[in-house]
């Protein structure tokens, strides 16, 4: 009587019992490691952990429920900053959980808060809000919040333009994220496509207190604008005469502007001859 078939009978088998040495290797180890301090090897469960898609499909069909264990757990982990190189593991923990549920939203933002605040690694942000945003898209919570980012810690005024018109793209957007959105174009010095955005919010706003905010705005891009054109020609003035003028008229009469602009309100700007500068004659938050 023959034990095996043939040589494929065989060869199942003998993969079969060698699969289950490999686990059994497998949970050995990872077991002497759980039991040692995690001082000592921080986080050693972590890299044992398989893929989201891996995980997915051995939770028959309970992959929001696993996603939810592990993200309470990631909390926690986190929580303890005894640990170090702590954020290693940052993205690969999130990312599986995104994989298990990728319309679970919540870890999306606080991966990002984390990686923003906590290891301190912005661009590590934003891969987390990005991936949130391509599972999500109907989301523009992550949009926003990544030209948050980008703003306001980055100081990268021109990225912020991009997540933020992402955002305005996306049904349901608050219309505030317009105004951050022309407020990231003024910080990046470009008043004239600043002005042209706050110009149109202005005309298409319905609520008086917008319109009021969307004016003192077109005030003082046009008083920036304004001021920088005056300070220009001061300098010339400088150049040609060595001194400053001592009223802002000189500037006509040595042909240097065509005419002194005024503010929005139709008022001359405050001109100080002894240091040069000049200024508004109102501030444009309190007009």
């Amino acid at each position: 009587m023959k034990i095996f078939k043939s040589e494929k009978d065989f060869s199942a088998i003998f993969l079969v019992i060698l699969l289950i040495l490999s686990c059994g290797i497998f949970m050995s180890l990872k077991v002497k490691t759980d039991n040692i301090s995690r001082k000592k090897i921080p986080g050693s469960s972590i890299i044992y952990i398989p893929s989201g898609q891996y995980l997915k499909f051995a939770t028959f069909g309970n992959s929001s429920l696993l996603a939810d264990l592990i993200y309470v757990w990631a909390i926690q982990y986190y929580s303890d900053y005894t640990i170090p190189d702590m954020y290693e593991y940052l993205d690969h923990i999130f990312s599986i959980i995104n994989e298990l549920d990728p319309s679970y939203l919540d870890p999306y933002d606080i991966g990002a808060v984390i990686a923003a605040y906590e290891a301190e690694d912005l661009d590590l942000a934003l891969k987390i809000l990005d991936r949130g945003l391509e599972k999500n898209p109907e989301q523009w919570l992550f949009p926003y919040m990544a030209a948050h980012y980008a703003q306001m810690i980055k100081k990268d005024h021109k990225l912020a333009q991009e997540y933020y018109k992402k955002a305005m793209n996306i049904e349901g957007v608050p219309p505030i994220v317009e105004r951050l959105y022309a407020n990231a174009i003024f910080k990046s010095m470009d008043y004239k496509r600043a002005l042209q955005t706050w110009l149109e919010i202005y005309k298409t706003a319905k609520d008086e207190r917008i319109k009021k905010i969307a004016s003192n705005h077109l005030y003082n891009l046009t008083a920036t604008i304004d001021i920088q054109k005056i300070n220009d020609a001061i300098e010339k003035f400088k150049e040609s005469y060595g001194r400053n003028p001592m009223e802002l008229s000189q500037l006509v009469r040595a042909g240097f502007l065509d005419s002194l602009p005024k503010d929005l309100d139709g008022k001359e700007y405050i001109y100080d001859s002894r240091t040069g500068e000049v200024k508004t004659p109102t501030i444009p938050w309190k007009r």
